[in-house]
């Protein structure tokens, strides 16, 4: 297994359950380092083109967009997520996607991505795609759904078991284009509409995904309320039971809402 890291985030090491509590100058007493001899490989796919700025709610030009784009890759990042091919009725900062991704540079051993919710996405990606067939925009695009009904409806106006049907379609035609999927799974620890995710849930949609032919389901801490207890159990309950092919990629997103990055990076190393 490998482990995508966006922001700053990795899966955590198994930790005591009382660690969780500590204060921060308790847990900078503590050593906590991996071993030279069991190093893990780290993937570190750049977001912030699109889940940074789809919330901003000043109108970034896409030529802002472009630029930012452009030094990540300068910068060294490998794997960017350009843009998303949403309608820009419901997320506005996503407007002028298109533009961006053929008119961004692309650098020799960058991978670049777009968010794409649905058949209508897909059918723009394609477009653009042949459009331009000596110098595609697009290397892989991404699917998303959620781990609780309530959050999928809330964010799509689906539930969960309709987001999968809708995105089977999508993996689908992607695959027949020879087009790598990734997926998301949103709120993985917490719902902010139904509290405490169950994650056996987290497993069965997890499952879907892969079974659809993503090669790679980002589970996605999405209200940052998670810490290492919990985190490591919804890993467990996740990856314990499920048949998950050996190349399958299982990386975890977390956002620093409530919780202290420092004290993450000792209890990770």
């Amino acid at each position: 297994m490998s482990f995508r890291l966006a922001a700053s985030t990795l899966r955590p090491a198994r930790t005591h359950p009382r660690l969780s509590g500590l204060p921060l100058p308790t847990l900078l007493s503590c050593t906590y380092v991996t071993e030279a001899s069991k190093k893990v490989p780290v993937r570190i796919v750049e977001v912030g083109p699109r889940d940074g700025l789809q919330n901003e709610k000043t109108v970034i030009p896409p030529e802002i967009k472009v630029e930012l784009i452009n030094r990540l890759g300068q910068a060294g990042s490998t794997i960017i997520e350009a843009g998303s091919f949403v309608s820009p009725k419901w997320v506005p900062q996503m407007a002028g996607t298109p533009h961006v991704v053929t008119s961004m540079d692309k650098l020799p051993g960058v991978t670049y991505q777009a968010l794409v919710p649905n058949e209508k996405g897909l059918e723009n990606v394609l477009g653009l795609l042949a459009a331009h067939p000596d110098k595609p925009p697009i290397d892989e695009i991404a699917v998303f759904t959620a781990a609780t009904d309530a959050f999928s409806l809330a964010n799509t106006n689906v539930t969960v078991a309709e987001s999968l049907k809708r995105l089977a379609r999508v993996v689908h035609g992607a695959l027949e284009k020879g087009i790598r999927v990734r997926g998301y799974v949103s709120v993985v620890i917490t719902c902010p509409y139904s509290g405490k995710v169950d994650y056996r849930k987290v497993r069965n949609v997890t499952q879907e995904l892969l079974d659809m032919g993503c090669y790679e389901v980002s589970l996605g801490d999405t209200t940052g309320t998670g810490n290492p207890t919990s985190v490591s159990d919804m890993l467990d309950v996740t990856l314990g039971t499920n048949p998950f092919p050996h190349k399958a990629l299982i990386p975890v997103l977390f956002f620093f809402s409530f919780t202290i990055p420092l004290a993450w990076g000792l209890l990770i190393l």
